[in-house]
């Protein structure tokens, strides 16, 4: 990894190459903070394999930047930096580090072996942040960032230093703030609304003021992060655009601590529908963006929701005559952009028990799913499985198939098989075979309804003392043979988890998904953060 020292139009130039109808200085560098930040969501855990896979993915989206974790907050989250730099070509790989020598030098690590890597470093700078937080003086931590920062391009050519909670500081310290680490040498500022307060006018006026009147300014490359918390973030995001910031920091779905981060797939089809209005774009290729929506939501066990703007199941559906009537006439009376343009397909019946492979793995390129070939027969067996047992089988019931594969992909605890008795008389019983480990175990147990004795199975071959906090099921298509989505949150001394599977059995699906969320705690449990002041993020 190069140490030199590099200028802003050095890093500009270390993106992908840009639009060409759009001049370089309109070019938005997209910044992806799914793996740190969103997997911060209480309830969100991606395992290695799976972050090393939705690497691959962001690449082929041609994200710019992706921030693979927290190195020192735990041996998992180095490994995940460490292993995708090993694997990622085109984007910089991105670790992050708070204002201490051991992060700076543990993220340094991590990101080493990457062809381009970044050290992301920040502090607060807020009054509140100071006070409570770091008990410091803005002076003490302006000397805070000049040496954080200088350690940092000691050990990586591309630093981004970030001002935690900035729309809160005070205007004349974030300039300061912002002067000292632009002297260090960070080519990246970022300026985060790190709990969502900011109204865009606000938050425009805050990068105006710093662009125009910090030395040195003009040769950095300034960036957004804003959080969800009053439903702003990406309107604040688009306001700290016009006024000159040319990166944005964001997670694909929204993914994100408390109400979320501001959502990749919004950005870039805003920038993109309109793009007269701002002059900018990205060079993201969005027909991936369905596609890493889908496994981002396969692997936290986040469901989209369905009026979810431009990934949602109803982000293209038109019910009212009205509008179908002006689709049938032309289709951009009601839809500014095509399902096309972000990997969406149209939903129909096209495929059956005589489908091939062949028409199966084209059909999954069409909803935007690229499988390797064991994943493709895994996938291609349940296929036909479900095929047997449903008349149609629309779009929607092979999505949530291979969004059930992948969420259960990685798991220690598999339901092998179930069988229930319920009814008006009680109890009910559920007989429970399950592996542990690959060790199979079998138990009964009874409850009050067949889904309490169900999950008293579970906790027979895996106690545990965790709550059940959400227990949720909606049917994936119409029809008494529809499969059945069920969401399961669990919460163990302040660890939450998700889980999520689909079935055309209910119960058999309520099984998985309270398993699935096990899996995900364990995983959880693993994990050694930092104190949540500390690691909180932006």
């Amino acid at each position: 990894m190069t140490t030199e020292s590099t200028t802003a139009a050095d890093a500009s130039a270390n993106v992908a190459a840009q639009p060409a109808d759009v001049s370089p200085k309109d070019r938005v560098i997209i910044f992806d903070t799914s793996m740190r930040d969103g997997e911060q969501a209480p309830g969100a855990s991606m395992s290695l394999d799976e972050k090393l896979e939705l690497a691959k993915i962001l690449q082929d989206l041609k994200v710019d930047v992706i921030e693979a974790g927290f190195p020192i907050a735990s041996n998992g989250d180095f490994e995940s930096v460490k292993q995708v730099s090993a694997i990622i070509t085109e984007s910089i790989v991105c670790g992050l580090a708070r204002a201490s020598a051991a992060d700076i030098e543990r993220a340094g690590e991590a990101v080493r072996g990457a062809k381009r890597g970044r050290i992301h470093t920040f502090i607060s700078t807020s009054p509140s942040h100071r006070d409570h937080i770091l008990r410091m003086s803005p002076e003490e931590v302006i000397e805070q960032i000049t040496g954080s920062v200088t350690l940092a391009r000691n050990l990586c050519g591309d630093v981004e230093w970030s001002a935690q909670d900035a729309s809160r500081t005070e205007r004349d310290v974030l300039r300061r703030c912002v002067e000292a680490a632009i002297r260090a040498g960070a080519q990246t500022i970022n300026l985060p609304d790190t709990v969502g307060y900011a109204y865009p006018t606000e938050y425009a006026e805050m990068f105006r003021d710093v662009i125009e009147n910090v030395p040195g300014a003009d040769g950095v490359i300034f960036s957004t992060h804003c959080h969800n918390d009053l439903g702003l973030a990406v309107a604040n995001s688009l306001a700290g655009l016009s006024a000159g910031a040319r990166q944005v920091e964001c997670a694909v779905n929204g993914l994100g601590e408390r109400a979320g981060n501001a959502a990749l797939e919004e950005i870039v089809m805003a920038l993109r529908v309109r793009g007269e209005a701002l002059r900018l774009d990205t060079g993201i290729d969005a027909t991936h963006i369905t596609r890493a929506s889908r496994y981002v939501s396969a692997i936290t066990g986040f469901p989209v929701q369905f009026n979810k703007a431009i990934v949602g199941k109803n982000a293209f559906a038109h019910e009212s005559g009205i509008h179908q009537d002006g689709m049938l006439k032309n289709a951009g009376t009601y839809e500014i952009m095509l399902p096309a343009d972000v990997g969406q397909g149209a939903t129909n019946l096209v495929m059956g028990k005589h489908s091939g492979r062949h028409a199966f793995r084209e059909k999954l390129k069409g909803l935007g799913y690229e499988l390797g070939d064991n994943a493709l027969n895994d996938a291609f067996t349940r296929f036909k499985t479900l095929a047997d047992k449903k008349k149609d089988v629309y779009d929607d019931d092979i999505v949530a198939l291979v969004d059930d594969e992948l969420a259960q992909g990685s798991e220690r605890i598999r339901v092998v098989s179930l069988r229930v008795i319920a009814g008006t008389e009680g109890p009910q019983e559920a007989k429970l075979t399950m592996a542990v480990d690959d060790v199979e175990h079998s138990v009964t147990a009874t409850g009050d309804g067949p889904v309490d004795a169900v999950f008293n199975a579970i906790r027979q071959v895996a106690p545990h003392g965790a709550a059940l906090r959400l227990f949720q099921v909606h049917a994936v298509t119409e029809g008494t043979d529809a499969q059945a989505q069920v969401s399961v949150r669990l919460e163990e001394n302040g660890h939450i988890a998700t889980g999520s599977a689909a079935d055309t059995d209910t119960m058999t699906a309520s099984a998985k998904a309270y398993v699935n969320a096990l899996n995900n705690l364990m995983a959880r449990r693993e994990k050694t953060r930092p104190p949540e002041a500390l690691a909180s993020g932006f």
